[in-house]
């Protein structure tokens, strides 16, 4: 069985590696006579990534790229709004990678200054291809992986239409040291809300940018083949206005090797395949580039392909098959292009809020919180000690009854300031420590009172404002925000009321941290009002809170600590056919579920002892599965695989 593969970019030579690593026959046809550098740099999720560095795996052959842990997306006067997290990302150069890909392959595989003409068949099956240099290669089965302008497949399919081109994108690579010590590792972004104009800056290394300019082409345009100095002229007039970090980059780039996109795509094929021959890549599927997904989708297909081919009885079943996988993935990538063009292109129309990230990576799949049987309004406070304390037994819940319950988080509001302030044996910040020791000691979960004597909160209103800007963002990272606060307060001993320290909170846990800023500022307040006169209006006097209620109306309170026994019997109650779901209790689902957990916790919801307990979780430390974060009165136990 030969296979030959025509085109010699990522997505063919990727693929001729993974099939030449099954001692399958291969040869990759390239058109050009030399690798170009044309391309310059893109980003890569590690879903592509990863594939390649396996490929370079017990060799001394090694991938070079820049990490890029944050996007930021900002206006030309230099406001950021919207700033985010990134995981697994990385940029590389273009040459780079190819250098990489050719280093791996035997020389003899890849022939040079091949372009295809056409196919020569035995019936409707082909048996070679010939190039115009009037070369011809036999072979079983022939991959087109030429390109988004591919000859092969419209050899195959005919041709396809093309949307109209309505953005271009001028595209360079430069170094500058000074703006590689500020900007390391972060993809910057700014773009105009008024037109269609955005400049993007993302480093390729650490004094090394590579840097595009996008323009709606009924502003301006510029013909490919113009001057290097025409083309420098034509991107200072248009990004005049933008800040100064930007002309400084553009004096940095020599023109004479940057080029100009035409940007366009297609729609979804209805096949990838005809008989014995199949595309990838761009010349399956061709997406805008403002999703940033092109090469990672490359390399995905020519290892799902390397995958599903000889898997079936006929290379037809494989190709297809290989279709169906691909499908879904290929269809949202081009319509996130779509709708990130449409966003360029009419930028007044959407609120920033709305404004979507340019990368697509995998999505979380989360319960779907719509029909369940039972909603719960959680009534609770950042710093309160005892909504602390039942974090054991509402996450035992969630596992075994979340199937029916959705849970709404409330703030109540404990700590407006220590003016007037009384609540039991409390009126001073000095009261809290001994009570909080005396509930670690009778609740045995880890507080450790001492901040109230070293560095004492003067509100609990700032955590809470904070959270409810988490949540206007996102419920479930809300709750993992609401999570993280609490530990840093009631573990590490850290004061939760500077915005700014809760915005890198929120940051690091996934949210867009200059909307959490803003949020917290206006909307959250509102928000937070809201709940204080929702609890007024319930009769809220207790934290923690909970008002369970079915769609009977039925209605049922708890105030304080709670022993679980009582909140199943409620369940019970509001849905007497209830069946719980059996708790995976393995160490690699629970830390995937929660990425910290206490001795205490792990113990609830293993049903264990909590000497088994802390035995498990110490053996789990010493083989390296987990990381452990020591207090004076207890350990945060933390997942390796899920960090903040």
């Amino acid at each position: 069985m030969k296979i030959v593969i025509i085109g010699g970019g990522v997505a063919g030579l990727t693929l001729g590696l993974l099939l030449h690593k099954k001692n399958v026959d291969i040869s990759i046809n390239e058109r050009t006579t030399s690798r170009s550098d044309r391309g310059h740099a893109f980003l890569m999720h590690a879903d592509g990534w990863s594939i390649l560095n396996k490929l370079g795996e017990n060799t001394s052959i090694s991938l070079k790229g820049e990490p890029i842990s944050t996007f930021s997306f900002n206006r030309p006067n230099g406001e950021e709004i919207k700033r985010l997290k990134l995981s697994n990302w990385k940029c590389f150069k273009r040459k780079d990678l190819i250098k990489y890909l050719y280093e791996l392959l035997p020389a003899e595989k890849i022939k040079a200054g091949r372009e295809f003409s056409h196919f020569i068949y035995q019936g409707e099956k082909a048996i070679a291809v010939q190039f115009t240099n009037g070369e011809i290669e036999y072979g079983d089965i022939f991959i087109g992986a030429d390109g988004g302008k591919s000859a092969v497949r419209e050899s195959i399919l005919g041709a396809v239409n093309f949307t109209e081109i309505q953005v271009k994108e001028v595209v360079g690579i430069c170094k500058n040291e000074s703006l590689g010590t500020q900007q390391r590792h972060i993809f910057k972004k700014f773009q105009s809300n008024k037109q269609g104009l955005s400049f993007g800056m993302i480093p390729v290394s650490v004094d090394e940018f590579v840097w595009f300019m996008q323009f709606d082409t009924s502003l301006a345009d510029c013909q490919c083949g113009c001057s290097a100095e025409e083309l420098k002229t034509f991107c200072m007039n248009l990004l005049a206005d933008f800040p100064p970090e930007v002309s400084e980059l553009l004096d940095s780039n020599d023109f004479s090797k940057s080029y100009i996109w035409n940007t366009c795509d297609f729609g979804v094929l209805p096949t990838f395949h005809k008989n014995n021959i199949v595309l990838i890549g761009d010349a399956a599927h061709l997406a805008l580039p403002f999703t940033s997904a092109g090469t990672t989708n490359a390399i995905m297909d020519a290892q799902i392909l390397s995958e599903v081919l000889f898997k079936h009885d006929t290379y037809v079943e494989d190709f297809q098959a290989f279709y169906n996988l691909r499908l879904k993935h290929v269809e949202q990538h081009i319509l996130l292009g779509r709708e990130l063009k449409e966003f360029f292109l009419h930028p007044s129309d959407i609120h920033e809020d709305d404004v979507k990230v340019p990368l697509i990576s995998k999505k979380v799949q989360v319960e779907n919180s719509f029909n369940k049987e039972i909603n719960l309004q959680y009534f609770s406070d950042p710093i309160c000690s005892t909504c602390w304390v039942v974090q054991p037994l509402l996450r035992k819940l969630v596992l075994e009854y979340g199937h029916y319950i959705n849970v709404e988080h409330r703030m109540g509001g404990l700590l407006p300031s220590w003016e007037n302030f009384n609540r039991g044996n409390i009126s001073k910040p000095s009261d809290v420590a001994p009570h909080w020791e005396e509930e670690c000691v009778l609740y045995g979960m880890p507080l450790d009172g001492d901040i109230w004597l070293e560095n004492p909160l003067n509100s609990s209103y700032p955590p809470s404002i904070a959270f409810k800007a988490a949540q206007l963002q996102d419920a479930d990272l809300a709750s993992l925000f609401l999570r993280r606060i609490k530990e840093m307060l009631f573990i590490e001993k850290i004061n939760i009321v500077d915005v700014h320290f809760l915005a890198k909170v929120a940051f690091e846990i996934g949210l867009d941290s200059a909307r959490f800023l803003k949020d917290y500022e206006h909307k959250a307040k509102d928000s937070f009002l809201e709940d204080l006169r929702l609890a007024n209006e319930l009769k809220v006097n207790t934290l923690p809170t909970l008002i369970f209620s079915n769609a009977n109306q039925e209605q049922i309170v708890t105030k304080g600590h709670q022993t679980y026994n009582k909140l199943e019997d409620i369940v019970l109650k509001l849905i007497p056919n209830a069946k719980k779901q059996k708790i995976n209790t393995t160490p690699e689902y629970l830390f995937n579920r929660f990425s910290t957990m206490t001795n205490k916790e792990y113990a609830i919801i293993t049903d264990t002892s909590i000497e088994n307990s802390t035995n498990t979780l110490n053996y789990l430390f010493e083989e390296g599965f987990i990381d452990k974060y020591e207090s004076k009165n207890g350990v945060l136990w933390k997942s390796k695989s899920m960090a903040y």
